[in-house]
């Protein structure tokens, strides 16, 4: 078996093999992890699939269950690195422990601004009334005599 030749980034070289077309695309678990990784920094998949080689259809099609999850790659990809830094805190490394210690307060200032985000956006935030509970307002309003012309007309029990 030949040996194969891989580029500065570890893909393989592809070669043209005198026939057309691409060579079918053959997915890994290393292609799926620089996927979340590329997920979890945020790239969209237009970016991804030229990244990897590889069409958006292509993309999709192998890698659907790791594109399904984008929302979460960032906190899943947060989460591993705490846990390799607490690795490191217990086996005793001390820049382990500063690392640590500034990992946990950008978290914290993290969880601080959603909060007051939270409380501000609460703060403007109307109540929704929907469709029907305008019109039945808009009614009562009108009963009221809130409505110009119109009173006499709609006050219940009066007729002309």
């Amino acid at each position: 078996m030949a040996e194969q030749d891989f580029d500065l980034f570890g893909d393989p070289v592809r070669l043209p093999n005198g026939k057309r077309g691409r060579p079918a695309h053959v997915p890994s678990q290393k292609n799926r992890n620089k996927i979340i990784v590329l997920l979890a920094l945020g790239w969209g998949n237009e970016r991804i699939a030229g990244a990897m080689h590889i069409s958006q259809p292509t993309l999709r099609r192998y890698y659907f269950s790791e594109l399904k999850r984008r929302d979460i790659q960032r906190d899943r990809l947060d989460a591993w690195r705490f846990e390799k830094i607490v690795d490191q805190v217990e086996s005793g490394n001390v820049g382990a422990m500063r690392l640590l210690d500034q990992m946990i307060a950008k978290n914290d200032q993290v969880l601080t601004d959603a909060k007051i985000r939270a409380a501000q956006n609460g703060e403007k935030k109307t109540e929704y009334i929907g469709k029907k509970e305008v019109d039945r307002q808009a009614a009562d309003s009108a009963v009221k005599g809130n409505s110009p012309g119109w009173e006499d007309d709609l006050t219940p029990g009066k007729y002309n």
